[in-house]
This record gives C-alpha cells, structure tokens and sequence, in this order.
C-alpha cells in the first residue's frame, strides 16, 4: 500500500513550528518542512540531528590552507627561489595574508558546493511545491504515512491555510 503525503500551508513560522511540534508528539511522520527563511527551533521540532556542514566547512579550510602553504613553500624554497635582501627563502609571515585568503575562499566555496550537492539543489531542477508560495511567504510542513481524514483533521487543528496531497507521493 503506497503512503499518501499531504502538505500544509502556514501563513507564519510560528504556525509551522507548532505544527511541527505537534506532529512530532502525535508520533506524525514529517517529511520535511520549506519556510522561506530559517525559523528558529525548526530542527528540533523536526528531530533532525546536528548539522555535519560545520565539520565540512572545517575540513575543507584545512585543505585549503594546507594547499596554500604547501604550495607558497615549494614555490619559495625549490621551484623559484630568490634571494631578495638576505631575507630567508622560507618567509612564513609574507606567506600568511595568501594561506588565509585561499583558507576563506576554499571553505566557503567548498561548503556551498557540498551544500548543494549533498541536497540535490542542482540547477534545472524543477520546483517541488511549485504554486503553494514556500519561496514567497508561505509555510510548508510535509507529513506521510497516516490516513487521509486523520491527516487532514491535524492540519485544521493546527490552522493551515490550506491542505494539498502530493501526487503519488512525490518526493
């Protein structure tokens, strides 16, 4: 038997977020929630674990300023060393401004990129819940798995605007 998703529409992210923690004390399956900007308390509403992009992040800026410093290095001391003043070949200080500058750059690129990547935001990919105005002002919480009465009785409970199933569960 195929589960049928349905998903509610809020007109606030205060609405939502008691929906959702409603939800999540009636034992709801929740798919998902689409707000058009962060709302405070979501991910514990939802019951989502801590966020892995931190460690992401970090991960990538350590790659990136060990390339840096690796890379200024070999340049400095093998590849095109020059004796300017007396000044040693390996200057750590004239290194660091660049080291930091490609540290930045190559963990927020990375994280951006993992981000999308590990979400499956690629580009041309259609809008899920095109014409329901998550992007706009709209609030979105997508619960699955009860019947359809029981489903729609905990929306109105709640005060969605309005309820609307997802063909065939789409995801």
């Amino acid at each position: 038997m195929q589960t049928k998703t349905f998903v509610g529409v809020f007109d606030s992210g205060r609405a939502v977020l008691a929906a959702a923690r409603a939800a999540r004390g009636k034992g709801l399956i929740i798919r998902d929630a689409y707000t058009p900007f962060p709302v405070h308390g979501m991910d514990e509403a939802l019951g989502l674990p801590p966020s892995w992009l931190s460690r992401a992040c970090f991960a990538l800026g350590a790659a990136g300023l060990t390339a840096a410093l690796s890379f200024q290095y070999w340049v400095s001391l093998f590849n095109w060393p020059m004796n300017i003043g007396g000044k040693p070949f390996d200057a750590s200080p004239a290194l660091i401004p660049i080291a930091f500058e490609i540290t930045v750059l190559v963990a927020g690129v990375g994280t951006v990129l993992t981000l999308l990547a590990f979400r499956g935001l690629l580009p041309g990919k259609p809008a899920a819940f095109s014409g329901l105005g998550a992007t706009d002002d709209k609030f979105l919480l997508v619960l699955e798995g009860r019947p359809e009465a029981e489903l729609q009785a905990f929306y109105r409970e709640q005060g969605a605007l309005r309820v609307e199933e997802l063909a065939g569960g789409a995801r």
